[in-house]
């Protein structure tokens, strides 16, 4: 993996300790400019020492396997979110599950690490199941909305996406989420961010026109 910077004592103003450098021109030994004075100068750069793991990623019921490079000391553990640099897209994912040689666990070593299991919450789907306000014109019914994952619902709180008006009567949140302390939430001012819901339950408040002919 190429380096754009990187920490080098500088022969100019630091040739006791590390600064960082901006790499000119990629070599052995390569050219580097000093980020602190300026000084240009030529230098073995260190090996990168970055290693490569698989990971899996989950996006709206769908799943592809990709590659993530970081500090084999890097510690990665369930519920974490992190940046992905994939070949279909940046995107931000969670850690669902951690595979190694001993089997699935919580936490571990990224260099202990075989395959990350992740679920993609930069953008989400949140299934919502609308129920019809006076339950006689209507039926139940289950959406899909398409929203980024950071996008917060509230209970009580009505919401319009496209043609689709409803307010949030309660929601389930997934498992194995720190900032909840139940599964499910059915009070005025609670809230849960869509990354974070399982379904969201809802009272419809679109509007029929009826005709008396």
């Amino acid at each position: 993996m190429s380096q754009s910077r990187v920490a080098l004592a500088c022969p100019s103003c630091s040739p006791d300790g590390p600064t960082a450098h901006e790499i000119l021109k990629q070599a052995d030994p390569a050219t580097v400019r000093c980020g602190e004075c300026g000084h240009v100068h030529k230098e073995s750069l260190p090996e990168d020492e970055s290693i490569e793991r698989r990971v899996v990623v989950s996006q709206s019921g769908d799943s592809f396997s990709a590659r993530h490079s970081g500090d084999p000391d890097e510690q990665f553990e369930v519920g974490q979110e992190f940046l992905l640099d994939a070949p279909e897209a940046l995107m931000q994912v969670r850690v669902t599950s951690i595979e190694t040689d001993e089997g699935r666990v919580e936490e571990a070593r990224f260099e202990d690490v075989g395959t990350l299991w992740t679920r993609a919450v930069g953008n989400v789907t949140v299934n919502v199941t609308v129920n019809p306000k006076d339950g006689k014109r209507e039926e139940t019914r289950s959406i899909e909305l398409q929203v980024p994952g950071d996008e917060q619902f509230m209970i009580d709180e009505t919401v319009e996406y496209g043609d689709e008006k409803f307010t949030v009567t309660s929601f389930v949140v997934r498992d194995g989420i720190d900032r909840y302390d139940r599964e499910q939430y059915h009070y005025t001012g609670d809230a849960a961010l869509a990354k974070d819901l399982k379904r969201v339950y809802a009272r419809d408040e679109k509007t029929t026109a009826w005709s008396a002919w």
